[in-house]
């Protein structure tokens, strides 16, 4: 006849096996939560830069004589203002970048990027690849004569 304490003994190995294959999986989606939270902080920062930039943008026109469009010079001087601004907001925020998408009606696009990899995954050629979480593009576009 068998004993029941050892019978008791191995129901209570293996729930105490189940128990910890779960915590572990608890832990692991705790991970992705708190990753993808700071993806979306990062995300919330990176549009606050982004109307900062288009914020400058009319603030710059509101100081000039009538409607007017930046010329290079003035583009690359307020970029360089808004980025110094932002930089230690996110990490290298100094790839972000104002740039035309159409001179002639005075239409810029907002570049802001910024490094993170802590999204990887394995791509078809089973190397370790980083998703593409860090770049947000945006258009202002200013009235002009």
């Amino acid at each position: 006849m068998l004993s029941s304490r050892g019978f008791t003994l191995i129901e209570a190995l293996v729930a105490l096996l189940v128990l910890s294959i779960s915590l572990l999986g608890l832990a692991g989606m705790q991970l992705k939560g708190l990753q993808s939270g700071h993806v979306a902080y990062q995300r919330a920062v990176a549009d606050l830069a982004a109307q900062d930039a288009g914020e400058r943008l009319w603030e710059w026109l509101g100081r000039q004589n009538g409607l007017a469009c930046p010329s290079d010079g003035q583009l690359d001087a307020l970029q360089q203002q808004w980025i110094d601004n932002w930089a230690d907001d996110l990490p290298d925020f100094s790839g972000s970048r104002l740039s035309w998408e159409d001179q002639a009606a005075c239409s810029i696009d907002v570049t802001v990027s910024w490094s993170d990899a802590r999204f990887t995954y394995l791509d078809e050629d089973d190397e370790i690849a980083t998703e593409n979480v860090s770049r947000l593009t945006y258009t202002v576009a200013l009235p002009n004569a």
